[in-house]
C-alpha cells in the first residue's frame, strides 16, 4: 500500500513500534559500569522502568520503580504487560534482603535513566507480552477518567483493557484499508444543519452537536454516515450505543456503506477471545472504526476523530463496576484530549445534553417543527381513571380510547402496548389506602405470579394467606403495576382472534413482521416492526412518573419517545395513547413531541435548587461511623455542602442486590456532597485522597464512594 506522496505506507503497528525504539534511542544514557541484580546485568539504557500494579485499591494508585534485566529489555516497552513481585517480599527488596514478593500483573507506564529509590530495587519478573496495549491516548483516558470519578487507575484499566489471549496476539491482525470516500447526506438532509456537519466531519474538524432525532428507523444509518465521514478525513470513528441489538442495527448500516473489513463490532456477546482478536485489531490500527456497548467507550482508535453515543439516558451506559463511569462522560473528555468531533443523539434529551448546548460547548442539531409534525405520530392523552364503555375494554383494563385506538391499530398492522415491568402479576396494594402490600415475615412486596395461584412475597417466596392492612384494616387489594405477561393475557382475552406477542428481560424479540398482532413489552425491549407499528398504548404512565427520583419525568419521557418513534407518522395514521394525567410536563412534552424543550426547563428548574448537572455531587455510603469518619478527614473545597447522612433501607436476606447497596441486615448510612460548578475536580480529588489515607491505615470500615451519582432521590 502506498501513501497518497508515493512512498510505501509503513503498517500501524510497524509504525508503533519504530516511534517507541526511537524514543528510546532519543533517552540513552551512557554508563560508565553496567548495572547488576543477582548477578545478572541489567539493561544499557534506561534500566528502570516504571510499573503501575493492576492492584485496586486507591492508596497504591501510583508507579513502582522495578530494575529492567538485561534479557528482558527488547520487549519490556512503555504500554506492555508484566509481571512483578509485590506486596511483603518487595519491602524485603527493599530493604536489602533478597526474598521474593507475590506475583502480580502490571503495565510499563515509561523507562527511566535513574530511580529516586536509593535503595536496591526489584527486577521485571516477566514480561507477558511485547504487545503495547497501553498507549499514551488510551493511558492519558483512564488517568483522566479515574481523576474525575475519584476513582484508582488500576479499576479504569480493569474497564478499558480486555484480558489478554496468547494464541490472539500470535494472529496478524488484517491490512488497514484505504480510507473510503465522503457519504451522501442521505436522511441527514431532513435536518437544516444536518449536512454541514458531516462536511464538516469530511474536512477535519471537530463539530460538537447534540441531535434531537426524529422518529423512525434512520437514526443507525444517520450513526453510520457520520462515522464514514469522518473515516473520509483519514481519521477514525467510535460509536457507543446501549444494548447488543443498537448496535448490530449500526453495524449492520456501516457494512451496507463501507463493506466488509473496515469496522469492527465489540459487544459482551463476542466472548472473551473473539472480543480480544477484534480489540487487538484496533489498538494495532489495522481498524480505524468501532462500533459498540458501554465498554467500546475505552477502544483505543488511531488518530480519533469522531466519537458519538446514542440515548445517553439509558442507564446501560453507566458502569456497574468501581470508578462506575458513564460513556457520555467518557467520550466527552476523549473528544477534548484528542480532539475529536462529538454526536450526542436520542429521541430524548437528557438535562446533561441540555448542558452541553446551553453552555455552548455544542450546538443543537435539530429537524424544524414542520417536519416533526409530519414524521412523529400522532398522541393523545387519556387518564387511568377513565371508564371504559365497553365490556372487552374493561377486561383488558384498558380506558375506551386506548380501546378504540387499538382496535383501529390492528386493522392496518401490529400495536405496541408498553406496560413498566415484566412479570405475570402485579406489585400490589390495599385497595383502600393504596398502602403496598407486603409479606408478614420480611416485609417484601407480595404479588401474584400465576393466575389463582395465591399471594407469594416477591423476597422470600412464602406464600401469604388472610392478608389484611396493617393501616386501615382493609383486606382488598388492587394492582398497583401489572406485569406484561398479564397484560398479555388480558389483551388475549379481550381480542381472542388477534396473536400476543411479549417483549421483556427473559425474551426480548428483534423485530416483528408487518401483520395485525399485539405486542406487550417492557421499556427498551420493544421489537422493531418491518414498517413501523399502527399504534402503541403507553400503559400505567403514573407508575414512571411516582418513581420518588430527580429523573423520574425525564425516565418517563425517554422511555414513551422510545416506544413512541418505532409507530408510523401522522400521515400514516399513527397513533400513540398515553395513560397519565394529560396536564404533566411530561406527557405535554410528548404529545408536542419537545424533548429538547422539557429538557431546558429541567435544567433551569435544577439550576434554582442547586440540583445537579448545575451543581457537582458525590455520595459517600456505608457504615455510619466510617461516613462520619470520612468526610470529617477530607479537604473539601470551600462552601460544600453536606446533605445528609440519611440511613438507607436495610436489605433484607434473599432481597435481590444491587450496586451501591449494604449488605443483608446491616444498616449504612448516605451522606450527599454538593458543591458549585468548577469545583467537582477538587471535590474528587479530596475524597480520593481521603479513602486513601483510611485503606492505608486500614483503619475502619470500608465506605463507598461514587461522584456524579444518578439516583439522588
Amino acid at each position: 500500500m502506498s501513501s497518497e506522496k508515493g512512498r510505501p505506507e509503513q503498517s500501524p503497528a510497524g509504525e508503533q513500534l519504530a516511534l517507541i525504539r526511537e524514543s528510546v534511542r532519543k533517552a540513552k544514557v551512557p554508563r560508565a559500569k553496567p548495572r547488576t541484580w543477582r548477578g545478572a546485568a541489567l539493561a544499557g539504557e534506561l534500566p528502570v522502568a516504571r510499573v503501575l500494579v493492576d492492584k485496586g485499591p486507591v492508596h497504591l494508585d501510583r508507579l513502582w520503580d522495578y530494575a529492567v534485566p538485561a534479557e528482558l529489555d527488547a520487549d519490556a516497552q512503555p504500554g506492555t504487560r508484566v509481571r512483578v513481585r509485590f506486596g511483603a517480599g518487595t519491602s524485603k527488596v527493599r530493604e536489602g534482603r533478597r526474598e521474593g514478593g507475590g506475583l502480580l500483573d502490571g503495565y510499563i507506564i515509561e523507562r527511566v535513566a535513574e530511580s529516586d529509590y536509593q535503595g536496591p530495587l526489584a527486577a521485571l519478573a516477566q514480561v507477558l507480552s511485547p504487545e503495547p496495549v497501553l498507549r499514551p491516548p488510551l493511558l492519558s483516558l483512564c488517568k483522566a477518567v479515574a481523576d474525575r470519578y475519584a476513582g484508582s487507575l488500576a479499576d479504569v484499566l480493569q474497564l478499558a483493557v480486555p484480558p489478554r489471549h496468547a494464541r490472539i496476539e500470535a494472529e496478524a491482525s488484517p491490512r488497514l484499508l484505504p480510507r473510503p470516500g465522503a457519504p451522501e447526506a442521505g436522511s441527514w438532509a431532513r435536518y437544516p444543519t444536518g449536512p454541514a456537519y458531516l462536511d464538516a466531519l469530511v474536512r477535519g474538524d471537530t463539530p460538537r452537536a447534540v441531535w434531537t432525532a426524529l422518529p423512525g428507523p434512520h437514526w443507525p444509518a444517520e450513526l453510520a454516515r457520520a462515522a464514514v465521514a469522518a473515516l473520509a478525513s483519514g481519521r477514525g470513528a467510535l460509536v457507543v450505543v446501549p444494548d447488543g441489538r443498537a448496535a448490530a442495527r449500526v453495524d449492520a448500516e456501516l457494512t451496507a456503506l463501507l463493506g466488509p473489513g473496515r469496522h469492527v463490532l465489540l459487544t459482551a456477546d463476542l466472548g472473551p477471545e473473539e472480543r480480544y482478536r477484534r480489540w487487538l485489531a484496533v489498538n494495532r490500527g489495522a481498524v480505524r472504526a468501532v462500533v459498540g456497548t458501554r465498554a467500546a467507550m475505552f477502544a483505543p482508535v488511531w488518530n480519533l476523530g469522531f466519537v458519538a453515543i446514542w440515548d445517553d439516558g439509558d442507564s446501560s451506559h453507566s458502569d456497574t463496576n468501581a470508578p462506575q463511569p458513564h460513556a457520555r462522560e467518557v467520550l466527552v473528555l476523549r473528544a477534548v484530549q484528542e480532539k475529536a468531533g462529538f454526536l450526542l443523539g436520542g429521541f430524548g434529551c437528557t438535562v446533561e445534553a441540555a448542558q452541553l448546548v446551553d453552555t455552548g460547548w455544542a450546538l443543537p442539531l435539530a429537524a424544524d417543527r414542520e417536519r416533526v409534525r409530519v414524521t412523529a405520530p400522532r398522541v393523545r392523552t387519556v387518564e387511568e381513571k377513565d371508564e371504559a364503555r365497553d365490556e372487552a375494554a374493561r377486561a383488558a383494563r384498558l380506558p375506551t380510547i386506548a380501546w378504540e385506538v387499538a382496535r383501529e391499530g390492528l386493522r392496518h398492522g401490529p400495536v405496541l402496548v408498553q406496560v413498566p415491568r415484566s412479570g405475570y402479576a402485579p406489585r400490589l396494594a390495599c385497595e383502600r389506602c393504596r398502602e403496598p402490600a407486603r409479606c408478614r415475615h420480611c416485609s417484601g412486596p407480595l404479588e401474584a405470579r400465576e393466575r389463582d395461584a395465591g399471594l407469594h412475597c416477591g423476597w422470600c417466596g412464602q406464600q401469604t394467606t388472610d392478608w389484611h392492612c396493617p393501616e386501615c384494616g382493609g383486606f382488598r387489594l388492587r394492582a398497583r403495576i401489572v406485569g406484561a405477561q398479564r397484560t398479555a393475557e388480558e389483551l388475549g382475552r379481550a381480542f381472542p382472534a388477534v396473536p400476543v406477542r411479549t417483549s421483556g428481560r427473559n425474551h426480548v424479540l428483534d423485530t416483528v413482521p408487518d401483520q395485525p398482532a399485539l405486542v406487550v413489552s417492557t421499556p427498551g425491549a420493544e421489537p422493531v416492526a418491518e414498517r413501523g407499528y399502527a399504534a402503541a398504548l403507553l400503559l400505567d404512565g403514573w407508575a414512571l412518573l411516582g418513581l420518588p427520583d430527580l429523573r423520574a419525568g425525564e425516565e418517563a419521557l425517554r422511555r414513551w419517545l422510545g416506544a413512541a418513534a418505532l409507530v408510523r407518522g401522522q400521515e400514516a395514521g399513527g397513533t400513540v395513547v398515553v395513560v397519565a394525567e394529560p396536564t404533566l410536563r411530561p406527557v405535554q412534552a410528548l404529545v408536542r413531541w419537545d424533548p429538547a424543550g422539557h429538557a431546558m426547563r429541567e435544567l433551569a428548574d435544577r439550576a434554582e435548587l442547586g440540583f445537579p448537572p448545575v451543581s457537582r455531587m458525590a455520595s459517600v455510603a456505608g457504615p455510619p461511623a466510617a461516613v462520619a469518619e470520612l468526610i470529617g478527614s477530607a479537604e473539601l473545597p470551600p462552601g460544600t455542602d453536606v446533605l445528609g447522612p440519611v440511613p438507607l433501607p436495610v436489605r433484607r436476606a434473599g432481597a435481590p442486590a444491587r450496586t451501591g447497596e449494604p449488605p443483608p441486615g446491616e444498616q449504612w448510612e448516605r451522606a450527599l456532597l454538593r458543591v458549585r460548578p468548577g469545583q467537582g475536580a477538587a471535590l474528587a480529588a479530596a475524597l480520593k485522597a481521603a479513602q486513601a489515607v483510611r485503606l492505608a491505615r486500614r483503619e475502619g470500615e470500608p465506605v463507598r464512594l461514587r461522584v456524579d451519582p444518578p439516583d439522588i432521590g
